[in-house]
């Protein structure tokens, strides 16, 4: 690296926050979702399961009052999303409003399961209108799905912010 480019050369800060949603990403794809939990595996699940656990983690974040991770936590989601489209062949016309859905999606995700966490909140309807887009699973696989969602959030509570920031999701 020579001296002017050293000079001027800024570091991404959105790079700080790649572990943690790259923990995001392999919680959301824990096979136990798919397979007790009946969330479809499909491309739409999958980006469904994803956002669950990213809603939760941006919930956290808040929590802790950290603005500016939870920005630079979306914007590495969006950048994800977006390179994941571009790769099942979804061209530049169109991504820009696949990733304007994705982000509203993320949005409307994360007000619904707060307040399906909170005391006396419907996290089954949540999870039946976000996760299973209306068709809800049997019984078994929506208390599963509800229940590991509790406990993830109750173990996110329990990690300090550096430790989190850093990619742990669970003490």
């Amino acid at each position: 690296m020579t001296f002017l480019s050293r000079l001027f050369h800024r570091a991404d800060p959105r790079t700080a926050l790649a572990p943690l949603y790259a923990a995001c990403v392999a919680e959301g794809r824990q096979p136990h979702w798919y397979l007790e939990g009946q969330v479809p595996d499909t491309l739409d699940g999958r980006f469904d399961m994803i956002a669950a656990v990213t809603s939760l983690v941006l919930l956290r974040l808040a929590d802790c009052d950290a603005k500016q991770e939870s920005v630079w936590l979306t914007e590495v989601f969006v950048s994800d999303m977006d390179g994941q489209l571009r790769q099942i062949g979804i061209g530049d016309v169109v991504v820009g409003k696949h990733i304007g859905r994705m982000m509203s999606a993320l949005g409307g995700r994360i007000a619904a399961y707060q307040a399906g966490m909170a005391a006396g909140g419907d996290l089954p309807g949540a999870l039946v209108r976000n996760l299973y887009r209306g068709e809800a699973p049997d019984e078994a696989a929506l208390a599963h799905v509800a229940e590991r969602l509790r406990a993830l959030r109750g173990d996110l509570d329990a990690v300090a912010l550096p430790a989190l920031i850093a990619g742990g999701l669970r003490p």
